[in-house]
This record gives structure tokens, sequence and C-alpha cells, in this order.
């Protein structure tokens, strides 16, 4: 592995010399042998199966009866880590536009290999970055003064795309016996790393947020952007450099803006899904708002705020809430609590069968009072606000990845700086709010949102014209820049 040069640029040796120590810490605390790998298979198993014929990459003992060799034939591979939700989000679009587009997508999760050095890195980085964010939300001080740089500065310079570099070596192994030329989709730059150093060729590095972070920097791959200021902050590398002297970009070839990553079913959806809701805004019905935990937990004492203000309307059935707790059933716990304590009713639901059947039927009929969606199941625990996206009016969500999503967006208080230019992204192509970062402006914006008309529908006729702009294709285009890139190493 070369870590002299960042696309021609020199990098200082004293950098160097901290990635490597850096993969020589994990290396040796997880015993790292280059010559230990998982022999993989497909697994036409699960929900995402039967939602995107997704077949899961497990290793072959996993099921031997089951197990299918790993095809190249119409297919693409979706590599993830299981860390947050937003990672696994973007994931679920691909295979929805993978299978829209006629192709057969296999997931490949980097902690589905429990007897690796690679996942078990990475189990013990997640569990440092889940406490960072729920700390986050507890401390201004330590939001302030040391989250917002760790969320931000920390992972902007191109050093740090060094020092990612090194650390991913530990993850090559794992793509032993994944085929070289199969089209592949990254979600996390340790994931794209892993795959560029163990050979594969057609990786595209699918890009998250929309603040220019070196951290998402993946040479060898092209990069995937959402927007306009994400593809000249990354070309440019803007304020990437400290410590690192730049005299070099990063290619055109190695970049495009695709647009947001949405599955099929929403993009598809877009004018039909606005219409409802402008059907009930004019009818007077009660208005849906969607609150959906991230995949830190970090938010309970602000969704417990969002509904004592709310309480009144949902009494007089002027607002509704469903809310999605993922899987954080000790973050439920906390919930419940409050609720409990305040004599605030609400309907629990937990089985994934209850809860795509209550959805189904909620999209037609009427909606009142709180209901709560729980899961164990983590892919469950993502898709159930993918699939109430659908049949609500509002989505209240911190700027994560969820920015990008087409349906009416209130931004409560981000979870790291890095999530701040969600925000602006959304208020910018109009289907969302500001960050209301005060609790003031939040309590001001949600109460307008219940009670008057006028920017849910400035954002229903925003999203319809993104849509008729392509803005929400960018699952369907990064799958194409996938494929594209086979073909074209084919012709070679």
């Amino acid at each position: 592995m070369d870590l002299s040069t960042l696309y021609g640029n020199t990098v200082p040796s004293s950098v160097k010399k901290q990635a490597e120590k850096q993969f020589n810490k994990f290396a040796k605390k997880f015993s790292y042998d280059p010559n230990s790998y998982p022999n993989l298979a497909g697994y036409a198993i699960g929900s995402g199966y039967e939602d995107f014929a997704m077949k899961t990459v497990l290793e072959n003992s996993f099921d031997p009866e089951k197990a299918e060799p790993i095809s190249t034939e119409k297919s693409v591979m979706i590599g993830t880590i299981r860390m947050g939700f937003g990672h696994c989000r973007m994931a679920i679009a691909l295979a929805s536009a993978a299978k829209a587009l006629g192709y057969t997508p296999y997931w490949m999760d980097l902690l589905s290999y429990p007897d690796s050095a690679g996942t078990k890195t990475i189990r013990y980085l997640e569990k440092l970055y889940n406490l960072g964010s729920r700390i986050s939300q507890r401390s201004r001080f330590f939001n302030k003064y040391i989250w917002e740089y760790i969320t931000s500065a920390a992972g902007q310079r191109l050093t740090h795309t060094v020092k990612e570099k090194a650390l991913s070596k530990i993850f090559s192994p794992l793509y032993t016996t994944v085929p070289k030329d199969i089209p592949f989709l990254s979600t996390h730059p340790w994931v794209g790393h892993g795959a560029v150093e163990a050979g594969l060729k057609n990786v595209v590095t699918i890009i998250p947020d929309n603040f220019p972070l070196a951290f998402h920097v993946v040479p060898g791959s092209t990069h995937a952007v959402q927007s306009p200021s994400a593809y000249m902050g990354y070309r440019s590398f803007i304020a990437m450099g400290t410590t690192m002297n730049l005299d070099y970009c990063m290619p055109k070839e190695d970049i495009f803006e695709c647009g947001h990553y949405i599955d099929h079913e929403i993009v598809s959806n877009v004018e039909t899904d606005c219409e409802q809701r402008l059907r009930r805004v004019h009818s007077g019905e009660t208005r849906r708002f969607l609150l959906t935990m991230g995949g830190a937990g970090a938010q309970v004492m602000r969704f417990a705020d969002i509904i004592r203000t709310s309480r009144k309307a949902i009494e007089e059935n002027k607002a509704a809430f469903f809310i999605n707790m993922g899987d954080h059933v000790g973050r439920w716990k906390d919930l419940k609590k409050i609720f409990d304590k305040e004599k605030i009713a609400y309907e629990l639901i937990t089985d994934w069968k209850e809860t795509r059947k209550f959805i189904e039927e909620k999209r037609t009929n009427e909606v009142r009072g709180i209901y709560v969606f729980l899961h164990d199941n983590f892919y469950a625990a993502v898709y159930t606000t993918n699939l109430l996206i659908r049949i609500s009016d509002v989505m209240i969500t911190k700027p994560s990845e969820l920015s990008f999503y087409p349906i009416p967006k209130l931004f409560i208080q981000r979870v790291g700086r890095h999530e701040a230019w969600g925000a602006i992204r959304g208020s910018e192509i109009g289907d969302g709010t500001i960050e209301t970062a005060s609790i003031t402006s939040m309590h001001r914006t949600l109460k307008l949102l219940i009670e008057e008309d006028d920017l849910l529908e400035l954002y229903c006729r925003h999203i319809i014209q993104n849509k008729k702009d392509g803005i929400y294709d960018g699952a369907y285009n990064a799958v194409r820049k996938a494929v594209e890139l086979r073909d074209k190493h084919k012709s070679v």
C-alpha cells in the first residue's frame, strides 16, 4: 500500500508514520492475518430479499445448503458497515434502484464476519462513535468544543484520508473471494478502501451528507456526490489541505454529481404522495408527523419535548405522530418513562408484519394519536422510516441522510457539525426548513406546520419540481455508473 502520495500530492512522512502506527495498533489488538479470510456466498434470505430480491453475502458455512455462488451476471454488490442508520439507508435505496433497473443486488456488510479482525475493529470504533453522539446531546460543552470538531474539522484534512486508507488494510481480506470485476457500491469509506486494496476494479464511493470531508475520499474509486456544492468541495479538496500542501485536485474522471440516493418506491410515487398530503391539508384531516430516531439514539429528550409541545394539538386531532425508535430498546425505555409519568397515550408496534399492515391501512384511513415503532431487526428498524415517509405529511429529523428524502421536513438540531449542510441543501431546494437549532425556533416552526398550510404547500410544490429535475435520481445514477465502469474495463 503506497501512502507516500495522494492524487499526486506528497504526504508528509510524519502523517504516513501515524497512519501506519494506527493500523499496527488495531492489527495487533485484533490479531490481523492477511491470509485469514471468509469464503463468501450469496443467500436469498430476509426482508431485503423479499423486498428487492437482494442477496445477503455471508460465509458459505452459514447455511451450506442455501449458499449460492456470487454471480457477476446482471448484478451489483453494495458494501456497508452497520454503523448508524444513514449508511444502511443509502444501501437500501441502491438495492431498490438496482432491482428497478433489472439488476440483482448483493449486500455485503463488514459487520457480518465476527471472527475477522475487520469486524472486531469496526465494533470497537462504533461503540466510541455512538457514545460520543449521545453525550453531545446531553452536554453543550462536549458538543461545542469536542463533538463538533470530531465530526467536521478532524475528518476534513486529506491527511485523514491517509490514515483511513492505512487502517482499511485490515478490512481487505474480507474481499478475497468477492469477484474482482463485480460493480461495487460502497456506502462507507472503510468499505471502499478495503475493496480497492483487495483489487476490486469497479468501486463507486457513495458519499453521504453535503459537507466535504476528506474522511469520505477513497483513492482508486469513483466518487458519487448528491449536490453541486459537494461536487465542487471534493473536486477541489476545499479546506482539506491543512498540514499538507496540495498542488493537485481530484481528477474529474473520479467524481460525478448523481443526485439524492432515494428508494425507487419513493421516487416513483412522489406526485401521488404529495397529492395525498395536499388533499389532507385542504380537507382539514389530522396532520401526520414522523419522528425518527438516528442510529446512535441520541435524541430522546428532544422527542419528549416535541410531543409535550404538540400535546394539545394531538388531543384535538390536529396532529398525529409516528415515532420510529429504530432498534433502540434502551432509548425507548427512557422515552416510555416520560410518556407514562405524564400520562401521554400511545400505541406500541413491534411486529414487522403488523408494522407493514398498519402502514398500508393508514395510507387511506384516518390517523389519530401517537404510534411508536420498535424493532429488534436492524433492517426493519431502518426501513420502517422509509415506509412511513410515504404516508406522512412532515418528517421531523436531525439533518442526517434523511435530509435528502422527498418529504416536507422540519430540521431539528444536528448531531455533529457535518450534518448542518444537509439542512442547508434541503432548505435551498425547497423541501425542508432551515435547521431550527434553538428550542424556541423549533417550537414556532412546529406550530406553523400544525396550524398553517403555506409551508406544506410550498414544500410539496418544490418536491414535485425537484422530481422532474432528476434531483432524487441518485440511486439509479450510482448503479448505472458502477455498471458503466465494469463495461468500460471489459472493453479495454
